[in-house]
């Protein structure tokens, strides 16, 4: 009698296990050698197109996107023919995956706004379709216009703070907008790069909530959060599309997510 019930406490526990275990976050992401071009920089930047687990450096499979373009002086330039394949994996990951790398060359003064719509990527342990709509600003060579324009995605984050030129500790805040529209009380996730430039110790989270911050939005689909680390923080607005796609023969849902991206700096103390 107490074998049985011992297996029946193992099994009950182990159950419990799986289902309290938090699912990763996905984020897409796009990320430039650097937010901020002056005029003795070099005017080429690489910018990095991948899906992952931010903090995890967990890489997933990435096919080609649907989309990728810049958007400059209120022109969008569709980039999507001079992505290249590139390949990659994180800590722990005994298998490369495949991320789009581009070399774009600045010409003109102004906010670079990129962004990518990806292929759609089937995520079984959700039973679900994910689709995120990612941007990232980047400013050249002193003109700031443009930043906090809407471009036309499906779902996005508009910045409402200048989203480059960024401390460490800046409260960084946007609106998410689902076919133009705020969305009241937006769940938005955030997670930190952990392969950040000059990112000298990894982050280590001590617990499971430490990995994907969560803040809610207001009323007007406004959020803040301020960013206590310096590196890359990514910022993800989630909904259930109003279309599906087929799996296997059945029509499935699909998450849509605005994602954005920006950089902070410590303040140097020389």
């Amino acid at each position: 009698m107490r074998t049985k019930i011992s297996v029946m406490f193992v099994l009950v526990l182990a159950v419990m296990v799986i289902v309290v275990h938090p699912v990763p976050a996905h984020f897409g992401a796009v990320i430039p050698s650097d937010d901020i071009v002056t005029m003795e920089d070099s005017k080429t930047i690489n910018l990095q197109v991948k899906f992952i687990h931010p903090l995890e450096m967990h890489y997933m499979q990435m096919v080609k996107p649907k989309q990728f373009g810049v958007v400059h002086g209120s022109k969008k330039i569709d980039l999507l023919d001079n992505l290249q394949e590139a390949r990659g994996k994180g800590p722990g990951q005994n298998q490369e995956f495949t991320f789009w790398a581009i070399d774009y060359k600045i010409r003109r003064p102004g906010d670079y706004t990129f962004y990518t719509e990806p292929t759609p990527y089937w995520e079984p342990a959700e039973d679900v379709f994910i689709v995120h709509y990612t941007k990232v600003c980047v400013n050249a060579l002193g003109l700031e216009k443009g930043w906090d324009e809407p471009i036309g995605l499906e779902t996005e984050i508009i910045p409402m703070t200048r989203p480059y030129g960024l401390w460490t500790g800046n409260l960084f805040t946007g609106q998410v907008l689902l076919k133009g529209k705020p969305i009241p009380f937006a769940e938005v996730e955030v997670e930190y790069l952990n392969e950040s430039p000059g990112n000298k110790k990894v982050v280590v989270p001590p617990a499971d909530p430490y990995v994907t911050q969560v803040v809610k939005a207001d009323v007007n689909g406004v959020f803040s959060y301020a960013m206590p680390k310096a590196g890359w923080w990514g910022f993800s607005a989630l909904s259930e599309a109003e279309w599906t796609l087929k799996h296997a023969g059945q029509e499935k849902g699909v998450e849509i997510g605005a994602v954005f991206w920006v950089l902070t700096r410590d303040i140097n103390p020389k």
